[in-house]
């Protein structure tokens, strides 16, 4: 009795990283282009600053400024991969372990997060020195769906070498 209401409890919880994750994409959107573009180029220049120290290569605070000028578009576009890789993710692993799997799984985990990303473009055309973009759109798509197949991937391995001999004993 008492395993059945927890069930029924946690099961809405389960989205609560989901709902985070588009709390946090939402909040990037929100930032105005000059913030926006100011906060990946700190990214960018962190980037090129690990590199150079990896490296060794001693570049000077010029040199930085232009290898990451030169990477900071990428840098942004990776990380509208990584954010909805992690959307992806959230919303996919509650669904797969409460059961559903397979291609409805890709096509309903990943029409709410294209349908956020989406919504997510649109959010930026009212907000000052941003626009919606289809591109970005695709590019959000190559997360989520590396996302969604990863959690397949990771499902179906814990189902068949982790989860299968706990089966067989019961």
């Amino acid at each position: 009795m008492i395993k059945v209401f927890l069930r029924s409890m946690l099961r809405p919880l389960s989205f609560v990283p989901a709902l985070c994750m588009m709390l946090v994409i939402y909040n990037f959107s929100a930032a105005d282009g000059e913030t926006s573009a100011a906060l990946s180029y700190k990214v960018s220049v962190k980037v090129v600053e690990v590199a150079d120290s990896a490296a060794d290569l001693d570049l000077s605070p010029e040199q930085v400024s232009h290898y990451a000028e030169r990477i900071h578009y990428y840098v942004r576009k990776a990380g509208h991969i990584i954010e909805y890789f992690l959307l992806a993710v959230s919303i996919a692993l509650p669904l797969y372990v409460y059961g559903m799997r397979g291609i409805l799984l890709m096509l309903v985990a990943g029409a709410i997060c294209v349908g956020f990303a989406c919504l997510d473009e649109y959010h930026q055309s009212f907000v000052a020195g941003r626009g919606p973009s289809k591109r970005d759109v695709m590019i959000d798509s190559i997360g989520i769906f590396a996302g969604i197949i990863l959690t397949r991937i990771v499902g179906w391995t814990g189902r068949k070498t982790i989860f299968r001999p706990l089966a067989q004993k019961r």
